[in-house]
């Protein structure tokens, strides 16, 4: 399949709004360029046709969401040997560090062979006690506009033919 070369693919999954809102603004950052869709509705052909990756979700429990592990396990062998060196990124919504989720999609990236091309995000929602981890979350400013700058820079890059 030949991917579409103007194409993110900008995966997510969110349970309390945190992770979608980082998504959407990574979308908007790029515009055009944006195929924004939920973990659980990306198939192996939306990999082959986009030319970069940015994957949002929530750690929960130390761990990435299952939704998102579902969505790499579900399109593994649709992919595999087709995507090597395409780029990536990661924006993490944590409760407190989000380092285990991010340390697990690096591992998965590695064995895919794509390329990291940003730092990765993690966003502390600080989210602590029962209340906290299931109340809706409200992202700063900030933080989204972070996310639009790396939308924005995914997209440049890709009509310079970077990646």
């Amino acid at each position: 399949m030949v991917m579409d070369e103007k194409t993110i693919l900008i995966a997510w999954h969110s349970r309390t709004g945190a992770s979608k809102a980082l998504a959407r603004a990574v979308a908007r950052g790029a515009g055009r360029s944006a195929l924004l869709k939920r973990a659980e509705d990306v198939e192996a052909e939306d990999f082959l046709k986009a030319s970069a990756y940015v994957f949002v979700c929530p750690e929960n429990l130390a761990s990435m969401s299952g939704m998102m592990k579902e969505m790499f396990d579900r399109c593994y062998y649709g992919v595999l040997g087709q995507i090597e060196g395409r780029a990536y990124a990661t924006i993490i919504a944590a409760g407190s560090d989000g380092q285990n989720a991010q340390r697990q999609i690096d591992r998965i990236a590695t064995g895919w062979r794509l390329r990291r091309v940003a730092e990765p995000m993690i966003v502390n929602c600080a989210a602590q006690t029962a209340e906290e981890i299931l109340s809706p979350k409200t992202v700063s400013i900030n933080e989204l506009e972070k996310c639009e700058e790396l939308g924005a820079s995914f997209s440049q890059a890709i009509e310079m033919g970077i990646y």
